[in-house]
């Protein structure tokens, strides 16, 4: 990417949008094409080809999704697949269609089977049946794949796919019911520390484990494929180190200062039992992860504390 090339983030505003956009303004990247989501409905079709038309960018990261943890996922499945569908099948083919010269389609960790083999290597794709509380979100992302892989063999479209492990950092969602396990968490605790409550519920049985990478490394992995890499097979973004529910519970209730007690709901589902990636092709191709998760945790709660919580 020279620094002349008009780019475009979709979803510039949300938690990834925004990091990317970060670390590329940091490494000297000014031409940006930002629109909101409130400006241009990315469902559109004929919306989004206008867009395409008239601004014509060079460079496109399609982190533009409807997301959410279980509670979300499993309750608005509709949602989850038609939003998803439309906003990356408009902007994989509006960028075909004039002519981007490289997308990057941000997909996600429960594109694999529910029973994966550990770590999840990216040849695990459609190697088995998926995690039902998300399976329309992860067939919305798998669909963007294949998508891209189409267009990358039929016009050798410059299209590539990462794969990301769940996500934290600035610009989280924080909502009790769609929000992800680590954001919920930090809010969860600090209320629970701030009202003096004597325990905090936990959905489920705290046995799972899952790997988390900070968003900031999500953007820098992000910017290192898009100018290093050009193959068609996904790739996975991670830490390859995971950790248990129960594990990230006590992290964050450390971090937060709670001093009451952990319950763990049982009645509640507990989802995919293990989720770790193997960034052995990322390490490979010469990046890795910088952030590790304690440090992370704690300055995610310290941006909680100033933007969202409510005051102490």
């Amino acid at each position: 990417m020279n620094f002349s090339d008009k780019i475009y983030i979709a979803g510039h505003n949300g938690m990834v949008g925004s990091a990317i956009k970060r670390k590329l303004q940091n490494l000297g990247y000014t031409n940006f094409i930002d629109v909101s989501s409130k400006e241009l409905d990315l469902r559109n079709q004929q919306k989004v080809d206008d867009f395409f038309k008239r601004h014509l960018p060079d460079y496109v990261f399609l982190a533009a999704a409807k997301v959410g943890g279980i509670f979300a996922n499993n309750n608005f499945k509709g949602d989850f697949i038609y939003d998803n569908l439309m906003i990356q099948n408009n902007i994989i083919n509006s960028a075909h269609h004039y002519k981007v010269k490289k997308l990057l389609f941000l997909g996600s960790s429960c594109i694999y089977p529910k029973y994966a083999n550990q770590p999840i290597n990216e040849s695990e794709l459609l190697d088995g049946k998926l995690e039902p509380t998300n399976e329309p979100y992860a067939i919305a992302k798998i669909a963007g794949i294949k998508m891209c892989q189409s267009y990358r063999d039929q016009f050798g479209a410059n299209f590539i796919c990462v794969m990301p492990t769940n996500l934290y950092g600035p610009n989280d969602n924080y909502d009790h019911k769609s929000s992800h396990v680590l954001p919920a968490l930090i809010r969860k605790f600090h209320e629970a520390k701030i009202s003096n409550s004597s325990r905090a519920e936990v959905w489920g049985s705290g046995n799972p484990k899952r790997e988390f990478l900070h968003v900031d490394d999500l953007a820098a992995a992000c910017v290192f494929l898009m100018k290093k890499y050009n193959e068609k097979e996904i790739v996975n973004i991670g830490t390859g180190l995971d950790i248990s529910i129960k594990e990230l519970a006590l992290l964050i209730k450390s971090t937060v200062g709670f001093n009451g007690e952990i319950y763990f709901d049982k009645e509640k589902p507990d989802g995919t039992p293990r989720k770790l990636l193997d960034v052995s092709k990322l390490n490979n191709l010469g990046w890795k992860h910088k952030i590790n998760l304690a440090e992370g945790v704690e300055s995610v709660y310290e941006d909680y504390k100033e933007k969202y919580s409510l005051q102490e």
